[in-house]
């Protein structure tokens, strides 16, 4: 096969060639000087019990590269539960924590400024089962006294459930022996062995146990009803929040993080239980596939659909905490500060 080249036309395709080229040089300088404008392109991330559903939308941000899309290298450290998280930013070996939302209403209340930047979920997520061996004795609140009731780790939110059930039985948390569990398979093994009488804790790891017939619950904020009917409101929950120095500093770094989890929360409100159950780690589904997809489906409400914390959900958080909390005085916290949307907002924008 010949080709022809006409007259003046080589010098025409040269030209041609020469822009192209031009304009691929321009487009990786743009990419470049985008990606330098985040000030910290690698991020030290904690999280307490990452398996947890309470977490899916970090687990689908890490899973489907949303971070690396962002210019971030993500390094997730997994601890026992969200106060040890919290711990990890406190001393300074994380900058950003995944975890509940009213630890930053905890810290500002010791002096120590931390601000949620972009929510994961709406509702707790959490729920309070009681064993099987107990259930028929357990009439109200007032009954979990004396028992051995298993949470995620202590000062986790999933204590923060039990803690406000038990002032609603007029119970003080030292009315029980709390246990760590982890937020994972040890949820499952300490109910089943009997090292508890109850647990609060998260999905997948409730609704197993609640399928097996090992538990009866007694308390359910996986919807916004639920969350309405134990604690009088909207209560925002999982989140990412660092200290406010940390944002102040680091202004990209932390949108380019807003923005890996809004289109996480965006892909959850289409994606189907099987597509969920494909996504996550196997290690993740307990062995169970089946109870990984339902244990979506009870949640799936209390997802963020749009990453933001509403003043309703803040102020609420606020009165339930303070209920039983004697460090937590409503009218010395600052509760505009312990959140921003700014953030999440501008990631709407890019993803709608």
């Amino acid at each position: 096969m010949f080709i022809v080249v006409l007259p003046g036309l080589e010098k025409f395709m040269l030209r041609i060639f020469r822009s192209i080229g031009l304009i691929v040089s321009f487009g990786l300088a743009l990419n470049a000087w985008g990606q330098s404008q985040i000030e910290k392109p690698n991020v030290r991330l904690a999280v307490g019990g990452k398996p947890a559903l309470y977490y899916l939308p970090l687990t689908i941000a890490d899973q489907l590269g949303f971070f690396k899309d962002e210019g971030l290298q993500v390094e997730i450290s997994d601890f026992q539960g969200g106060a040890k998280a919290l711990q990890a930013v406190v001393g300074g070996s994380a900058d950003v924590v995944s975890g509940a939302y009213e630890h930053t209403i905890y810290m500002q209340a010791k002096g120590q400024m931390l601000q949620a930047f972009v929510l994961q979920g709406r509702a707790p997520q959490m729920s309070l089962g009681i064993s099987k061996a107990k259930a028929a004795s357990y009439k109200s609140p007032k009954d979990l006294k004396g028992m051995k009731v298993g949470v995620s780790a202590p000062g986790s939110s999933t204590q923060m459930l039990l803690n406000y059930v038990l002032a609603q039985g007029g119970l003080e948390p030292s009315d029980v022996s709390v246990i760590a569990t982890g937020a994972g398979a040890g949820v499952v093994a300490a109910v089943k062995s009997g090292q508890v009488d109850a647990m609060s804790n998260a999905d997948p790891a409730m609704t197993k146990l609640e399928r097996d017939g090992d538990i009866v619950i007694v308390a359910n904020t996986r919807t916004m009803a639920g969350t309405e009917a134990v604690f009088g409101g909207p209560m925002p929950a999982g989140s990412l929040y660092a200290p406010v120095d940390f944002i102040k500093k680091n202004p990209n770094t932390v949108q380019a993080l807003a923005n890996a989890i809004v289109r996480a929360l965006k892909w959850l409100q289409k994606a189907t239980p099987e597509q969920v159950a494909n996504t996550a780690p196997q290690e993740y589904l307990l062995g169970d596939r089946a109870v990984y997809m339902q244990s979506f489906v009870n949640i799936r409400d209390a997802l963020s659909p749009d990453g933001e914390i509403t003043e309703a959900g803040a102020k609420n958080t606020l009165r339930v905490l303070a209920g039983f909390t004697l460090e937590i005085r409503p009218a010395q916290i600052k509760i505009e500060q312990t959140y921003t949307n700014e953030f999440a907002r501008r990631a709407n924008s890019k993803y709608r």
